[in-house]
């Protein structure tokens, strides 16, 4: 018989629990990456991560003759249903093994916690903050996860969602360039080149953390104005800003973080990461004693390249910005000896840069799919 636990937040072995439980379930998988374990319990603690502040989640396991067998997280974000006018519950942290009843228990549990809460319509995965990734992988099941913001997931869990009743939302693919494909046309280059000699925009590069941290809050302020026409868009708080900073900050390579500016202000940024997660597949998810050291080492010599954040203001779409952007990342595969280029996740809604990224020779080569279904 399957049984649902909800998971006490406040008692460490629980959420050692939590965290633990789908490690079996990937044990064999070489595509798998294991979360960071202190982001992931950071994200069940209540007193640490900032969207606690407005909304609220709670956690279950579910267990069968003694084994847990599935785990989920229900969501509501209150300021996401009160900027679209909608009344959404999320679900996240969705992992069971290939059993439907499995699945419809811990939906079915999710659709209670959210009809108590008024709420008429369950989406996921979509997790507590823009780091988090969204959708089930529904193509692409042979690469490794790039990084943890990207998740992964056996070709069955989508499957089990449709058969309760789930439709697509939305679709956020990733595009793979290889290093001899990336090249921006004289065209691009030669309207970036003018731009910055005009000097209405110009990128600004940096050589260490200390002053990346100098730019910050511009950059929170950037990023929270680039992505209003997305899907997922909902405006941070200052603390929701500040956290998705730090954590960027933590995994930076400040000389890939550039920056394109009109004066003082913050209208466009390029956020590359070096692909870690080999080392993190190496530890198990765990920094200490020797994680840490094993991915700092791995920042400096994979040959993988994620650029997962990449945006200009509306305002400055058409006047250059996409073009330096565009340059830019050719120049940071290029300059650093990168091989392999992942556009990760670029959600349906961004039109354009999914045709930009066309033009520019990616290849779709994964699918994160989320769902909907109404309760």
């Amino acid at each position: 018989m399957i049984s649902i636990e909800p998971i006490d937040s406040t008692s460490k072995a629980q959420v050692n629990r939590f965290i633990n439980m789908p490690y079996h379930l990937y044990k064999d998988c070489p595509q798998w990456v294991p979360p960071i374990r202190i982001d992931e319990a950071t994200q069940l603690d209540r007193t640490k991560h900032p969207f606690y502040e407005h909304s609220e989640g709670d956690f279950f396991i579910a267990t069968e003759n003694g084994r847990d067998v599935g785990r989920i997280t229900a969501l509501v974000n209150r300021n996401y249903n009160e900027y679209h006018k909608k009344k959404v519950a999320n679900f996240y942290h969705y992992d069971a093994e290939d059993n439907l009843d499995v699945s419809a228990a811990l939906i079915d549990t999710v659709a209670e916690w959210a009809k108590v809460r008024g709420l008429d319509t369950l989406i996921g995965p979509k997790g507590l903050g823009p780091l988090d990734g969204y959708g089930l992988l529904v193509e692409g099941f042979e690469h490794r996860q790039m990084m943890t913001m990207m998740n992964y997931n056996h070709p069955y869990l989508p499957e089990h969602l449709i058969q309760l009743g789930f439709k697509k939302e939305v679709d956020f693919v990733s595009c793979y360039l290889g290093s001899e494909a990336i090249s921006v046309s004289p065209r691009v280059k030669s309207i970036a080149a003018r731009i910055q000699k005009r000097g209405t925009l110009r990128v600004i590069k940096f050589n260490s953390k200390k002053e990346l941290r100098e730019w910050a809050l511009r950059i929170g302020k950037a990023y929270n104005q680039a992505f209003i026409g997305n899907w997922e868009y909902c405006p941070l708080t200052d603390k929701e800003i500040d956290f998705v900073l730090e954590n960027i900050l933590t995994v930076a390579r400040p000389e890939l973080i550039k920056i394109v500016v009109n004066d003082q202000d913050v209208v466009g940024f390029l956020f590359g990461f070096p692909d870690v997660s080999a080392a993190i597949q190496r530890s198990k998810g765990r920094l200490l004693p020797f994680g840490i050291i094993d991915i700092l080492l791995e920042l400096r010599r994979t040959k993988w390249i994620a650029m997962n954040g990449m945006g200009i203001l509306p305002e400055f779409q058409g006047r250059g910005g996409n073009a330096l952007l565009y340059a830019e990342m050719e120049e940071t595969v290029k300059e650093f000896g990168f091989e392999h280029l992942d556009m990760t996740q670029i959600a349906e809604s961004a039109v354009q840069m999914r045709k930009d990224l066309v033009n520019l020779g990616g290849k779709p080569y994964k699918n994160h799919r989320v769902f909907r279904r109404e309760i």
